[in-house]
């Protein structure tokens, strides 16, 4: 089987990984370099961020993000050199009106790697020395990890790379679908080059509207930007990973704490704006205050692909053969990364599914369109 997937972040890469690892071969197109857009600028918390605030579609997949990613890492960390970075540190969450629902949510929902327990201020203390005392009280989660995105990726790349059943096309924009009796037949670039394929996987993220016109189908998604900034401390300076008001400090385990993250309607921009970096800086000095004495290396911006409820699109495109969706993560694309390349392969081929798929079904697009305007 000849698969050819558009689209090189995250959610392309993996389906790739999945695939390829099936006996499959697979070409994978991207207008710039493979991983270097939006899955590059995330922060790799394996949860989403206040998991009882999303659709259960979301939390289904991304309970298999850490575990899936360590299997990963095992097998592809001795043929690659580079190391996923997944940092076992632990949550604290300090938004007093989550405590309850929080408290809560493992045993209800059966997902006993979201166990939490309350903290008072001294045991706050013991598990993080450096949170700020306007915090009495904060709700942890010691099973949460993050995975260190870019190096995920250039693992990735590197493994794929080297793989005899996959080509890379980079700097290689996919202009339209090649269609004929209302089946796929592969893909043309922007310079007129024709690629057939089996099967085409639309991974595109945030520029997945694209395909909107010539399929005929409205796709509600649209990129909506995200900035960070990057401080440098001594290695280990921050135990755990914190959140207060959808703001997040990720410690890395050589020093790095990636802070973050804002929400824009831009379009494209990825272009960083003083203010928007201040309300981020403020916002994780008053979680840590301390980090005010240690330099600020790095700021960017990335492009998420909103989605409604931020429910990704996995599985057969409506009225078309052989064309397949996997986008349309949001908030959330590293934590179902894993998980939602795993269920597209096992949609693809036909094999038991990890999670009951239709929540995903891009059948979603058809209802949307009736009810667009």
């Amino acid at each position: 089987m000849h698969i050819a997937i558009i689209g090189a972040g995250i959610s392309g890469l993996m389906s790739a990984l999945e695939l390829a690892e099936q006996g499959c071969s697979v070409d994978i197109f991207d207008q710039q370099q493979a991983g270097q857009a939006t899955s590059w600028a995330g922060g790799g918390i394996l949860s989403p961020m206040y998991p009882w605030r999303y659709a259960p579609e979301v939390n289904q997949l991304a309970q298999y993000g850490k575990s899936l990613y360590q299997a990963w890492n095992e097998k592809l960390l001795p043929v690659t050199g580079v190391d996923f970075q997944i940092h076992n540190t632990g949550m604290l969450i300090f938004d007093q009106q989550d405590f309850d629902t929080g408290l809560n949510y493992a045993t209800r929902h059966q997902e006993p790697m979201q166990q939490c327990e309350l903290l008072n201020r001294s045991r706050l203390e013991q598990i993080n020395p450096h949170i700020s005392r306007q915090f009495q009280q904060a709700i942890y989660f010691p099973q949460l990890s993050n995975v260190r995105n870019p190096r995920l990726l250039q693992s990735l790349i590197i493994y794929l790379k080297q793989h005899k059943l996959v080509r890379f096309f980079e700097h290689c924009p996919v202009e339209k679908l090649m269609i004929q009796n209302n089946k796929v037949l592969g893909i043309e670039t922007e310079d007129a080059q024709k690629f057939k394929a089996d099967h085409v996987v639309i991974s595109s993220g945030a520029w997945s509207q694209h395909w909107a016109k010539q399929l005929q189908c409205h796709i509600p998604v649209h990129p909506v930007q995200g900035q960070m900034l990057l401080f440098k401390t001594p290695e280990n300076w921050l135990p755990t990973m914190c959140m207060n008001r959808v703001m997040y400090l990720i410690p890395r385990q050589d020093g790095h704490i990636v802070c973050g993250s804002s929400m824009a309607d831009t379009g494209f921009n990825t272009a960083v704006d003083e203010q928007t970096q201040q309300n981020i800086l403020a916002a994780c000095l008053e979680m840590v205050p301390e980090l005010a004495q240690f330099p600020i290396v790095k700021r960017w911006a990335g492009l998420r692909p909103s989605s409604p409820q931020g429910i990704p699109y996995i599985g057969p495109m409506p009225e078309l053969e052989n064309l397949w969706a996997n986008f349309g993560h949001f908030r959330n694309g590293l934590c179902m990364g894993a998980g939602s390349a795993r269920l597209l392969r096992q949609l693809m081929l036909g094999q038991k599914t990890l999670v009951e798929p239709h929540g995903y079904s891009p059948q979603r697009l058809k209802q949307q369109d009736l009810m667009s305007p």
